[in-house]
C-alpha cells in the first residue's frame, strides 16, 4: 500500500467493508449454495485464463483476456439470486482475475470490492422491478420468463451495475491519481453504457436458459460469444501494441540523432496528459493526445544530424531546414490512423497564438487544441531540462515565463492548466544529455535565461523581446533574449537547443 496516497487506501477500505455488509446476509443455510457455488465457479473460471499464457493470451502472449469480459455471469447471478448470494459470486473470480499494475493486493481487494457492491445493487435494482415474478421463479403462476416484460428488470439491474462501477471508478480517480473532482466522473458512464448494456442482455439469456428445461449447462453456451468478443479485442490489443512498439522506435531513433534532448519528448507527453486532465479530456483524447507530444519532434529524423549537433550559431540557411521539421513529422506519421488529432499537433506545436510561428503563421482558435496543449509541455520541459551545455530553470520560474508569454505566444488556458496539474502533481526534472553540467559557484546567481528550448522564435520583434539583466546561458556567438530566444546572430530553432520559451 506504500504506493498508494493515504487517501485512496482509506477509500478501499471503506469499499471492502460495504462489499463484506453486502455479503454477510448470504452466509446462512437457507441460501441457494449449489447455484451460488457454481455461478461463482463459472465467473473465476472465466476469470482465470487472463493470468495464463494461453488461452488469455494471444499467440505472442501480448493480448490478455482482459477482466470484465465475463460480466454477464454476474449479472445472471444478480438475476437468479438474493442480493447477498449474487454478491458473494463476484468474490472469487475477483480476487483471481489479472491485475497488470503493482501493488497487486490493494488493487485486488479494490477489485473485488466493487464488483461485489455493484453486483449487489444490480441484484436489489431488478427485485425492485419485478425481476423474481419476471423471470418465472415469482410464484405467482408464471412458469416461463414473461417478454418484454423481463426486460425491465434486467435492464435496470445492467444500468444499476453500470452507475455503481462509473460512481467508483470515479473516487478512486480522485483519491488515488488525484483527478480534480469537477473531472474525474466525466465520460465514465456513457463510455459504459453501450458494452454493459449488452452484457445485461447476455446476462438475461443465461437467467433464461438457466430457468428453462435445458438446465444450467445450456446457459454457459452464452459465454462462448463473449469470449469470441474478448478473441477479437486480443487481436486489437495486439495490434495496438504494434503500433506503440513503432512509435518507440521512432522516438528511440530522435533521442540517438539529438544527443542534447534525450527523454524530451516522453517527459513532453507526460506534461500534455497533465494538461488534459486538467481540460477534462475523454480519456480517448488524452491518448491520442500523449502521442502527440511523444511524437511531437519526429520530423528531426529529416534534419541533417550536423544541423541538431551544431555547437556554433546557426546560419539563417540551418534554420530554414530546421523550421521544417514539423512538416516533416507530419509526413511521417500521416499513415498512422490511430494517431488521429495528433497529427495536427505534429505539424502546428511551433505556431504562436499571435501568428508568428511556423510552418503555417495560424493564430489564435485556428491552431488545433493539441498543438495548443503540445506547445505549451514542449516549452516547459525545454525550460526545466538540465543539459550538458546549461542547467534548467526552477519549475516556478518556468512557469512565470510561460504565463508571461500567454496570449501572444502560448495559450493561457493551457498554460494555467498546466500550473493547476503541477500543484498538484508537482514535476519531476532530470538531466537529459550525457555530460552534467559543473555546478554553479554558490556566490553566483544562476542565469535567468534558459537555454536552447523547443518553440519557435518570433519572426518579428514584438513583446518578450527585451534584452536580459543576466548572464546568457546559450552557446557563444549570439545573446539571449529575456524568454531565452537568441538572436539571429546566435543559435535557435527547433531543436530545444536555445531559449526557455523560445528557440528551435
Amino acid at each position: 500500500m506504500r504506493a498508494i496516497p493515504v487517501a485512496a487506501r482509506v477509500y478501499i477500505l471503506g469499499i471492502a467493508l460495504c462489499a463484506a455488509l453486502c455479503v454477510h446476509a448470504a452466509l446462512r443455510p437457507d441460501m441457494p449454495w449449489r447455484a451460488m457455488a457454481l455461478l461463482a465457479a463459472v465467473y473465476a473460471f472465466c476469470e482465470l485464463p487472463a493470468r495464463c499464457r494461453r488461452p488469455g493470451r494471444s499467440v505472442n502472449g501480448s493480448a490478455p483476456v482482459v477482466a470484465g469480459s465475463f460480466f454477464p455471469v454476474l449479472l445472471a447471478a444478480a438475476l437468479l439470486l438474493p442480493p447477498a448470494a449474487a454478491a458473494l459470486v463476484a468474490v472469487p473470480g475477483a480476487l483471481l482475475g489479472r491485475i497488470e499494475r503493482r501493488p497487486r493486493s490493494p488493487r485486488r481487494i479494490w477489485r473485488a470490492a466493487q464488483l461485489t457492491v455493484a453486483t449487489w445493487a444490480a441484484a436489489w435494482a431488478q427485485v425492485f422491478f419485478g425481476g423474481p415474478v419476471a423471470l418465472g421463479g415469482g410464484g405467482y403462476g408464471l412458469t416461463t420468463p414473461d417478454f418484454p416484460y423481463v426486460l425491465l428488470p434486467a435492464g435496470a439491474a445492467a444500468l444499476a451495475f453500470c452507475l455503481v462501477l462509473s460512481a467508483l471508478d470515479g473516487g478512486i480517480l480522485v483519491t488515488a491519481e488525484r483527478l480534480p473532482l469537477r473531472t474525474a466522473w466525466r465520460g465514465l458512464l456513457p463510455r459504459s453504457l453501450a458494452p454493459l448494456g449488452a452484457h445485461g442482455l447476455a446476462g438475461l439469456m443465461m437467467a433464461v436458459l438457466w430457468r428453462s428445461p435445458f438446465g444450467p449447462l445450456s446457459a454457459l453456451f452464452v459465454l462462448l460469444p463473449m469470449y469470441i468478443s474478448c478473441w477479437v479485442f486480443a487481436q486489437y490489443h495486439r495490434e495496438r501494441a504494434a503500433h506503440q512498439a513503432t512509435i518507440r522506435a521512432l522516438v528511440q531513433a530522435v533521442d540517438i540523432k539529438d544527443r542534447y534532448t534525450r527523454g524530451h519528448s516522453e517527459r513532453v507527453g507526460h506534461a500534455s496528459v497533465l494538461i488534459a486532465h486538467e481540460l477534462g479530456m475523454e480519456q480517448e483524447r488524452i491518448e491520442v493526445l500523449r502521442f502527440a507530444g511523444i511524437l511531437h519532434d519526429v520530423g528531426k529524423l529529416g534534419v541533417p544530424t550536423r544541423v541538431l549537433r551544431k555547437d556554433g550559431p546557426l546560419t539563417p540557411e540551418e534554420r530554414r531546414v530546421i523550421e521544417l521539421h514539423p512538416e516533416y513529422g507530419h509526413e511521417m506519421v500521416r499513415g498512422i490512423g490511430f494517431l488521429g488529432e495528433a497529427r495536427s499537433a505534429i505539424l502546428h506545436h511551433h505556431e504562436r497564438l499571435d501568428g508568428t510561428g511556423y510552418p503555417y503563421g495560424l493564430a489564435g482558435t485556428r491552431i488545433p487544441e493539441f498543438a495548443r496543449v503540445v506547445a505549451v509541455a514542449d516549452a516547459f520541459d525545454a525550460m526545466t531540462s538540465t543539459r550538458s551545455y546549461r542547467r534548467g530553470r526552477p519549475v516556478p520560474t518556468a512557469l512565470a515565463e510561460l504565463e508571461r508569454c500567454a496570449g501572444t505566444q502560448f495559450d493561457p488556458r493551457m498554460v494555467r492548466a498546466l500550473a493547476r496539474a503541477l500543484d498538484r502533481h508537482g514535476w519531476q526534472t532530470t538531466v537529459t544529455a550525457d555530460e552534467v553540467p559543473p555546478p554553479v559557484p554558490t556566490a553566483l546567481p544562476v542565469p535567468a535565461t534558459a537555454g536552447r528550448g523547443n518553440v519557435p522564435p518570433a519572426r518579428t520583434s514584438g513583446v518578450g523581446r527585451t534584452p536580459a539583466a543576466g548572464p546568457p546561458a546559450g552557446p557563444p556567438g549570439g545573446r539571449t533574449t529575456s524568454t531565452g530566444r537568441t538572436t539571429s546572430t546566435g543559435r535557435s530553432g527547433g531543436t530545444g537547443r536555445s531559449g526557455g520559451s523560445g528557440g528551435r
